[in-house]
């Protein structure tokens, strides 16, 4: 019988639920305080680390087997790339409307509370906010969707799913990926103190559950993790181009 760890971890640990709840703790706990400490610092440095972290995770605990069984493989159909990116797009554009409808405006709108971490000068002309577009949205579009997808719909999925099967799996890893996104927006960090949201941040934990279903939805459909990135990479271009060109 094959194993999915490497044979150092597979001494300390089996691959179950145990080990995919010790990743939540061990990922999920530092990025939440460090997103925090990241909003009222103004300095973000930190989490691209932790995303190059969680990419990393299934690379250092795995072995070509497990790897393999995580969904880091070439795509079995190839047509739900393009269903995965608009489907990402789509999902953005209509998150941004509800948070328009609902907020207008003000910080209690998820994404313009998340705009003020991208610094965008104000008065920029349209030449130089091209740019900077163009460059957030690269960035957007590469760090996170690697690094959350790898780890929320790959190790940590897989993990649980040998436990407790698929849907709890999904369940559980769609509910850590939603609670870690409160630190982006719900705790939020305005005019020099705290504050919780707490009607704001149910709508948008539940849009981040949500959306993390398509992505494993995503990702069974084309047979491989690359559709739940494609599909992540498209949310995160609606998102960066809603806050350019929306909500400023």
């Amino acid at each position: 019988m094959q194993n999915e760890l490497r044979p150092f971890w597979n001494r300390i640990f089996s691959f179950n639920w145990k080990f995919g709840l010790f990743l939540i703790l061990l990922i999920c706990i530092p990025r939440f305080f460090l997103v925090l400490h990241a909003n009222s610092s103004g300095s973000y440095g930190s989490i691209g680390l932790i995303m190059v972290i969680s990419a990393l995770a299934p690379f250092l605990f795995l072995g070509k087997y497990g790897r393999k069984q995580i969904g880091i493989t070439k795509p079995s159909k190839y047509s739900w790339l393009l269903i995965a990116f608009a489907s990402g797009l789509g999902a953005s554009i209509l998150l941004y409307f509800l948070g328009e409808i609902l907020y207008g405006n003000s910080y209690e709108n998820w994404y313009v509370y998340i705009a003020k971490s991208y610094k965008i000068p104000p008065g920029l002309d349209q030449h130089n906010k091209a740019i900077l577009f163009v460059i957030m949205a690269l960035t957007g579009m590469t760090f996170s969707p690697v690094g959350e997808e790898l780890f929320f719909r790959g190790i940590v999925h897989a993990s649980f799913a040998k436990s407790i099967g698929e849907k709890k799996a999904g369940t559980v890893e769609g509910s850590a990926f939603a609670l870690t996104h409160i630190s982006h927006f719900g705790l939020v960090f305005i005019s020099d103190q705290w504050s919780f949201l707490f009607v704001p941040a149910i709508i948008w934990v539940g849009s981040m559950f949500l959306v993390s279903k398509m992505f494993l939805i995503v990702k069974r459909y084309s047979g491989s993790l690359f559709g739940a990135i494609i599909c992540h990479a498209g949310f995160n271009l609606g998102m960066i181009g809603c806050i350019f060109y929306g909500v400023f």
